[in-house]
């Protein structure tokens, strides 16, 4: 028996790791995958100590991301780096992810032609405040500019303009998954871009 689990504790972060690394790069370029567990045997019933990904590139939808992120409710720490984030509309540089049991953090950049790239010709948006939990944007088209709210509201991401009562009508949600309650967003500027971040814990 000590045999058999001296055995599982070498081999079994290592075909992890392989699943794990054979699972991303159907949407992306992994440049390394670590899983680390102890005793490896809880591998099989889907627990992990530490989970660390480093990936080139990955393409990701915003509706699946709450199910990704789920899946990793039995791993304790879980470092994830994406070098280019490709979420549809826009790409993030730099982009990590921290979870620490069920609490999520992440961080990007978002680049000023990334952000141009993503917007309809004509028309300019620049995060212009945060705290609190809330992003301020600033939007331009035609020598007009409005402000708008990212907020997280009942663990949803929402967007509204700052309209005397008409705000609240218009409101978009921009993300709302049962896996994932979203606590806050932020952003600050740096070289070319702006440093966007955002907390939340599984639900």
């Amino acid at each position: 028996m000590v045999v058999v689990l001296v055995v599982l504790q070498l081999v079994l972060p290592g075909i992890v790791a392989r699943q794990l690394r054979d699972r991303f790069s159907r949407s992306g370029k992994v440049i390394s995958v670590q899983v680390d567990a102890f005793p490896a045997i809880e591998l099989l019933w889907h627990h992990a100590d530490r989970v660390d990904v480093h990936l080139a590139s990955y393409r990701a939808s915003t509706g699946g991301l709450g199910k990704q992120l789920d899946q990793t409710a039995e791993v304790g720490t879980v470092d994830v780096t994406v070098e280019d984030l490709n979420l549809g509309l826009v790409t993030l540089r730099d982009a990590t992810l921290r979870k620490r049991g069920d609490v999520l953090s992440g961080r990007a950049t978002l680049t000023e032609a990334d952000l141009r790239a993503a917007l309809p010709p004509g028309l300019d948006v620049q995060p212009v405040a945060s705290g609190d939990g809330k992003l301020v944007l600033q939007a331009s088209a035609r020598g007009r500019g409005a402000d708008a709210t990212l907020n997280a509201h009942d663990g949803e991401l929402t967007i509204a303009p700052d309209l005397p009562l008409l705000g609240g009508l218009l409101t978009l949600t921009v993300f709302d998954d049962p896996h994932v309650d979203v606590q806050g967003v932020g952003a600050s500027s740096v070289s070319g871009g702006f440093s966007v971040f955002a907390n939340a814990r599984l639900r």
